[in-house]
């Protein structure tokens, strides 16, 4: 089963190799990974698609938390939570089906962000299952390439991360010192 889990870590050195490397330690190929910054630059949110068995989601979840620079990781697969994935997909197919084509874009909310004489280079995002089945039937109109972004997923549940602030460098190192009687 496709597990969705969401990541708040510090946006460090490192960070994403940590934690896809506690990923392939344990054998699990990761399906889809996006990360980027949030509003606060010090911190990135990652979304990351797994393939892995319901009964060992909880523990990879416990896993995850305790590793340098996250802050949170969360399973979302199950939770109150919106999910899309973007895809962006060029179609050659002859003149005769252009119009079909547009009007199954125009269905799956889809759009047009280039056009050719060969054909249309489209770009939709939804849920990854319609955009499966989009991809699905734009194959039975010609030769395709397709591009997906990976899932992003955001948590509708209301209650409130409380973290504390990441703690700076130059102040760790300070506490270990005064920790080992050195000042």
């Amino acid at each position: 089963m496709l597990q969705i889990i969401s990541i708040l870590l510090e946006n460090k050195t490192g960070a994403l190799m940590r934690v896809t490397g506690l990923l392939t330690a344990r054998g699990y190929n990761i399906d889809s990974l996006t990360v980027a910054r949030t509003l606060d630059p010090e911190l990135s949110r990652m979304t990351i698609g797994v393939a892995i068995e319901p009964h060992q989601r909880r523990q990879l979840i416990k896993h995850m938390n305790k590793l340098i620079n996250v802050l949170q990781a969360t399973d979302l697969t199950d939770s109150p939570a919106v999910t899309r994935e973007l895809v962006l997909m060029r179609v050659r197919a002859p003149q005769e089906s252009r119009t079909a084509i547009l009007k199954e874009a125009e269905i799956f909310g889809a759009r047009v962000v280039d056009s050719t004489l060969e054909g249309f280079a489209l770009e939709a995002t939804g849920d990854i299952e319609k955009l499966d089945e989009f991809i699905d039937i734009m194959r039975s109109y010609g030769e395709i390439e397709v591009t997906r972004g990976g899932a992003v997923a955001v948590s509708l549940e209301s209650k409130k991360l409380r973290l504390s602030p990441p703690v700076p460098r130059g102040a760790e190192e300070g506490k270990s010192e005064e920790k080992n009687g050195v000042i």
